[in-house]
C-alpha cells in the first residue's frame, strides 16, 4: 500500500527579499527594495524635475553609479543622498533609501526616506521602507506612525504589507519586534482584526500554539465570519494535535461557506489525516466537478483511490495526466507504484525509468533500486546505485542510506556498518545516519553502539519517536532494564498512539512485564493497522503464552506461507514451535 502523505503547511507567506546587491546595470533609478511593493499609479508621482541639474550633481550621480557597480555602497549612498538634498527629484532619495536598506543602515535609511516622503508624501513604497527601517532600529512609535498611514491609505493591502515586512525581519530574527509593535497598534486600532490575524501567524512561526489561538480568537471576535481566520483557527488546532477541534471548526466553516474551495480542501485534508478516505474522496469529486481544471485535486483524489484499493480509478486519472507536460512525471511515478503494488516488476521499472526530470526523478530512481533490492536483484540494483551520485550529487546521504539497506538485505551487516561509520565521521550528529547504524549494530550484537547512537539522537531531539521506540524496544532484551524501556516506550506511545509500530512495541513491553492479556489487545490493534511479520510473531507468542496454541499456529502458518524467510517468524518457530514438538 502506498503511503499517503499530505504536506500541510501553515505560516507566514514569505516573500523574497533582496538577496544580492543593488543593481549594477544602467538603471540607476530603479528600486531594488527588499520589501516587495505594489506600484501606485499616481499621475503626479515622480514628475521630471523642471530645473536643470547642476553639473556638480550630475558628477555626484555618475560617481555614485560607478561606485555602486564596484560595490562601494557607502560611496554610492553618500552620492545619491547628497543629490537628493540638492535636487527636487524623489528618485534620488529612493535610490539612496534602497542602498541604505541593503546596507542595513537604519539611520541612513530613515534619513533618505524622509527626503523621499518630502518630495512624494503619498508614496506607499517609501512608507513601507520607512516602517522597515523603524522596526530594524526597534523604533516602535515611528513604525506605528508609518503603519497608521499605510492602514488608512490602503486598508485592503495592509495584511500583505505586514506579511512582507515580517518576511524580511524573520530572516533577521526580529519577529518579536513586529509582534510587540502590532500589540501597540492594536491599542490604537482595537477593531482591526487583521492585526490579531497577523499576530497569530507570527505566533505560529515561533511555535507558540497557545498564543496563536489566543490572537486568532480576538480576530474572530471582531469578524466572526472571516473565512480566512476560520481556516487559520482550524490549522492551529491541527498543529496542536487537537483534531476534534479542527474538524468542528472547519466543518462549521464549510456550512457557512459551502462554495469556499480552500475550506473544502482543508476539510478533505483533515479527513485524510483521520483516514476517512471515502468522505475525503467525495469532497475532491465535488471540487473537480466545480472546477475541472483543478489538477491538484485530481492528483489527490487518485491518491485517495489508492488508499481505498481502487487502483483502476487511480490509474485512469494518472493515465489522463500523462498528456499534461507539468504532471506527466508525477503520473509516471505513481503508475510505477501501482505496477509495483501488483508485483509487475518490469512494468514498474519501465515507469520509474521514464521519470527523467522534475521533483519525482530522484524518488523514482530510488524506488527502482529499492524494488530490485526487495526482489534480491542486487547486481542490477548496485549498477543503478553506482550511477546515482553523478545524476543527483545533492542526494549523497539518501543514496548512502539505500546502499546500506542493500547490504543489510544481503546480510552484509559489517559492510553496512562500516559504510555508515565512515559517513558519520563527516557528519557525526546526523540523525538518519545514527538511527540506521543503530539498527545495523543490533544485527552485529553491538548493543553498546546501538544505545549510544540512539541516545545521541535523543540528546538533540528528545521527542524523536523513532529513536524512542527503537531504544525502548532494544532494552526489552534485558529484564533488568524493563523499567527504563517503559519510560522510552510510554513517551513514544504518548506522541504517536495510533502508529502500528509504536503500538506493537508498547504491546510487547506489556507482555515482557507479565501483562499478557493487555499485551494481546495492543498487538492485535497494531496488526489490524499494519500486517507486519514481526507483529504477527509477537501475537503468536502471546497467544501461545495464553494457552491459545491453535490460534497461534494458525496465524504463524498464514504469515510464514507469505514470508518463508522472515527472521522474526523463523525465530518464533525455533524458540517455541520446535521445542513443543
Amino acid at each position: 500500500m502506498l503511503i499517503f502523505r499530505v504536506f500541510f503547511v501553515v505560516g507566514i507567506v514569505l516573500l523574497n527579499s533582496c538577496a544580492g546587491s543593488p543593481e549594477k546595470v544602467n538603471k540607476p533609478y530603479k528600486s531594488t527594495a527588499s520589501v516587495k511593493v505594489t506600484e501606485t499609479k499616481d499621475k503626479n508621482r515622480q514628475k521630471e524635475a523642471k530645473t536643470d541639474i547642476d553639473p556638480d550633481v550630475l558628477f555626484m550621480l555618475l560617481t555614485a553609479e560607478i561606485a555602486g557597480q564596484r560595490e562601494q555602497y557607502d560611496v554610492a549612498l553618500e552620492g545619491y543622498m547628497e543629490a537628493a538634498k540638492r535636487v527636487n527629484d524623489p528618485r534620488f532619495a529612493e535610490r539612496a533609501a534602497v542602498i541604505a536598506m541593503y546596507m542595513k543602515d537604519s539611520k541612513k535609511t530613515q534619513e533618505a526616506v524622509s527626503l523621499w516622503l518630502k518630495d512624494d508624501a503619498k508614496n506607499l513604497n517609501a512608507r513601507k521602507i520607512a516602517t522597515l527601517a523603524a522596526l530594524r532600529s526597534n523604533d516602535k512609535p515611528q513604525a506605528i506612525e508609518h503603519l497608521s498611514v499605510l492602514l488608512k491609505a490602503d486598508p485592503a493591502s495592509f495584511e500583505s504589507t505586514l506579511l512582507e515586512l515580517s518576511a524580511v525581519l524573520q530572516k533577521e530574527e526580529k519577529l518579536d519586534v513586529v509582534y510587540d509593535t502590532l500589540t501597540m497598534m492594536s491599542q490604537k486600532y482595537p477593531n482591526q482584526a487583521v492585526i490579531y490575524f497577523v499576530q497569530s501567524l507570527l505566533a505560529i512561526q515561533v511555535k507558540n500554539g497557545a498564543l496563536a489561538e489566543q490572537q486568532i480568537q480576538k480576530a474572530l471576535k471582531i469578524q466572526p465570519d472571516w473565512d480566512k481566520a476560520l481556516i487559520l483557527q482550524a490549522q492551529i488546532a491541527m498543529l496542536s494535535g487537537d483534531m476534534n477541534k479542527a474538524k468542528t471548526t472547519i466543518k462549521n466553516a464549510s456550512i457557512k461557506y459551502p462554495n469556499n474551495e480552500k475550506i473544502k480542501k482543508l476539510l478533505a485534508q483533515m479527513l485524510i489525516k483521520s483516514e476517512n478516505y471515502k468522505e475525503a474522496g467525495e469532497i475532491y469529486r465535488q471540487l473537480i466537478a466545480a472546477n475541472p481544471k483543478d489538477i491538484e485535486s485530481e492528483v489527490t483524489l487518485a491518491l485517495v483511490y489508492l488508499q481505498l484499493d481502487q487502483d483502476e480509478q487511480a490509474e485512469e486519472i494518472f493515465t489522463k495526466l500523462l498528456e499534461l507536460p507539468d504532471w506527466q512525471y508525477q503520473a509516471r511515478f505513481y503508475l510505477g507504484k501501482i505496477a509495483e503494488k501488483h508485483q509487475d516488476i518490469d512494468q514498474a521499472l519501465a515507469w520509474f525509468d521514464k521519470v527523467t526530470e522534475g521533483d519525482f526523478a530522484f524518488d523514482a530512481s530510488l524506488e527502482a533500486v529499492s524494488l530490485l533490492i526487495k526482489n534480491k536483484q542486487f547486481e542490477a540494483a548496485n549498477v543503478r546505485l553506482t550511477a546515482l551520485p553523478n545524476r543527483f550529487p545533492k542526494q549523497k546521504q539518501r543514496i548512502l542510506l539505500i546502499q546500506a539497506e542493500m547490504y543489510s538485505q544481503q546480510k552484509q551487516y559489517a559492510k553496512a556498518f562500516d559504510l555508515l561509520t565512515s559517513a558519520l565521521a563527516e557528519q557525526p550528529d546526523q540523525p538518519e545516519l545514527l538511527y540506521t547504524r543503530a539498527l545495523i549494530a543490533e544485527h552485529l550484537n553491538k548493543k553498546d553502539v546501538l544505545e549510544k547512537d540512539l541516545k545521541q539522537i535523543l540528546a538533540k531531539e528528545p521527542d524523536n519517536v523513532e529513536a524512542l521506540n527503537a531504544l525502548g524496544y532494544s532494552l526489552l532484551d534485558d529484564p533488568k532494564r524493563y523499567a527504563e524501556a517503559e519510560v522510552y516506550l510510554q513517551k513514544a506511545f504518548k506522541l504517536r498512539p495510533d502508529e502500528a509500530v509504536i503500538m506493537d512495541s508498547y504491546g510487547w513491553l506489556q507482555f515482557k512485564m507479565g501483562r499478557t492479556q493487555i499485551a494481546l489487545d495492543y498487538l492485535q490493534r497494531a496488526y489490524a493497522k499494519q500486517q507486519e511479520n514481526e507483529i504477527a510473531a509477537h501475537i503468536a507468542e502471546v497467544l501461545w503464552a495464553l494457552g491459545r496454541k491453535d490460534e497461534a499456529k494458525k496465524l504463524f502458518n498464514k504469515a510464514i506461507k507469505d514470508s518463508p524467510e522472515d527472521e522474526y517468524l523463523l525465530d518464533f518457530q525455533q524458540r517455541i514451535l520446535n521445542k513443543a514438538k
